[in-house]
């Protein structure tokens, strides 16, 4: 039987194998949400399961706060409106879910996280490419390799490893940290600072 210390051992190994690839990817994710941020453009963000929660959480987190009080900002999880996703998985089938959403709300100068654990989920891989004919960028969040998504991305972050608790966990603390940045240079930028 693995005993919790077994477990956060395992969290620790893949956190410390990420962390230079995903330092070396942060500041041109970063740079890619401020300047859409900049030129009034939006976030969209894509997963299925356990990752449309963190696209929801990610979202909550600009559309709210993540730490400092200011105005909201543009940013919406594709996961959440149950109407839309069942009329569209009805009437054009289930890879189709977030590209109709994107073909609806996405426009050039925006953003697209996809998150996607195996890199390889059908709907947020058609996300992607759909993002990729409409001029909208993209930030792949995967596990090891990045799978097919890997390929379809501006920028990818790519967990070393196959455990799909392991890769989530990892996932979470890129888009905390992707959150408090981008809150942070962002609202310098609007008290006329500007960000490096």
């Amino acid at each position: 039987m693995r005993k919790f210390m077994d477990i956060v051992q395992e969290h620790n190994q893949v956190l410390m194998a990420a962390l230079e690839p995903f330092e070396q990817n942060f500041t041109p994710a970063r740079d890619l949400c401020l300047e859409a941020l900049q030129k009034g453009n939006k976030l969209l963000v894509c997963g299925n399961g356990g990752s449309a929660a963190d696209a929801q959480h990610f979202a909550a987190e600009l559309v709210g706060r993540y730490e400092k009080e200011r105005n909201g900002w543009p940013a919406l999880a594709l996961s959440t409106d149950t109407s839309i996703i069942t009329a569209i998985a009805n009437d054009y089938g289930f890879e189709q879910i977030f590209a109709r959403q994107l073909q609806a709300l996405g426009h050039p100068g925006d953003v697209l996280f996809a998150i996607s654990t195996s890199g390889n989920s059908p709907n947020v891989l058609q996300a992607a490419i759909t993002a990729n004919q409409l001029g909208i960028k993209v930030i792949a969040i995967t596990g090891e390799g990045g799978g097919q998504l890997g390929s379809l991305a501006d920028v990818l972050f790519a967990v070393p490893s196959k455990h799909t608790a392991r890769i989530q966990e990892v996932h979470e603390i890129c888009l905390h940290a992707l959150a408090e940045t981008i809150e942070t240079e962002f609202s310098k930028q609007q008290k006329g600072g500007t960000y490096k």
